[in-house]
């Protein structure tokens, strides 16, 4: 019986990523203080339980995330062709700037607090929030030219509307874009992101979901004040949060499990800052491997949240 997470080549860039990822952003304190000795123990946790794909950004935390996470590795004396690490450029906490000078400049600055000489993946951060005009033009030839020293090793893309992705890939050079970090849209009460697969396995494109638990809808505590959902989605999701609980079961464990079952997406990134969260989230994909899916409570949260399946939301969102 397989004891450590299940790894999945991504794309085609040669990289096995464990299919849970560690999303890096809380160590940004962007959801509250973490200690060092928090940080240090989740990182920790997650390495010894067959986590090896780290993601950050400069954007989290005002680059307090890419920091702690850069300190931690370090610490903990992890060797560099162990882990897969990306980090972003082109959204930072004083605005964006997709211009070629900032995202070279940008990866210098990411190494630095990194404590690295190569980031595995660098995305361009949130791109619907710049000209993707620009994106297409400048910002991923800048990027090709890092790529070709050696600093970056894969160039992605990130956003929040599917058809941003359609919209890039299909005016750059093939090849030119290795990977899409996608969230919020393969997750119980939105899974169009299944729509956009085959268009992105035509491309040779590796897939990253962020977000299984749409930002904290599919959770027992519900969703941040500052959440864009409908409060209809809101109210659906609670309903559906109470469902499980009187089944004496979490809708977040639930929804992070139907999360991984599609293979096609070779990675799964959740946010995590403590240990506790780390050991839930492994035990959570351990137990899917070894028992399946309860489809039986699947399909009763699923037939809750009919109502408002793919349900979109304004872009704008203001941390993940």
């Amino acid at each position: 019986m397989a004891t450590t997470l299940e790894r999945r080549e991504l794309g085609n860039t040669g990289l096995k990523v464990s299919c849970i990822g560690f999303g890096a952003s809380p160590l940004g304190n962007v959801f509250g203080h973490v200690s060092t000795g928090d940080a240090l123990a989740a990182v920790g946790d997650a390495l010894r339980l067959g986590i090896n794909f780290f993601d950050t950004s400069p954007y989290y935390g005002g680059t307090v995330s890419e920091t702690v996470l850069g300190n931690c590795l370090k610490e903990l004396g992890v060797r560099r062709d162990e882990i897969v690490v990306s980090t972003k450029c082109g959204r930072y906490i004083d605005g964006f700037d997709f211009s070629a000078e900032r995202v070279t400049r940008s990866i210098d600055e990411s190494l630095a607090r990194l404590k690295m000489d190569y980031v595995d993946i660098l995305h361009c951060h949130d791109i619907e929030f710049g000209s993707l005009d620009q994106i297409v033009n400048e910002t991923i030839p800048a990027l090709q030219k890092l790529k070709e020293t050696g600093k970056i090793r894969f160039i992605g893309i990130t956003a929040l509307p599917l058809g941003i992705f359609t919209y890039v890939l299909d005016r750059v050079p093939p090849g030119s874009v290795d990977v899409i970090l996608s969230y919020c849209h393969y997750s119980i009460n939105d899974s169009t992101l299944v729509d956009l697969l085959p268009y992105l396995k035509g491309k040779g494109v590796g897939v990253i979901s962020a977000s299984p638990l749409a930002m904290g809808l599919l959770t027992e505590n519900g969703p941040p004040e500052w959440h864009p959902a409908s409060p209809e989605l809101k109210s659906a999701c609670g309903a559906a949060a109470a469902h499980c609980k009187e089944k004496g079961k979490n809708i977040s464990k639930v929804a992070l499990q139907y999360s991984l079952t599609n293979k096609e997406i070779s990675a799964v990134l959740v946010g995590m800052n403590s240990p506790r969260q780390v050991e839930e989230n492994v035990a959570a994909a351990l137990e899917l491997l070894h028992e399946g899916l309860d489809e039986d409570l699947l399909g009763e949260v699923s037939a809750v949240l009919e109502p408002v399946k793919n349900q979109t939301w304004p872009s704008g969102i203001q941390q993940r």
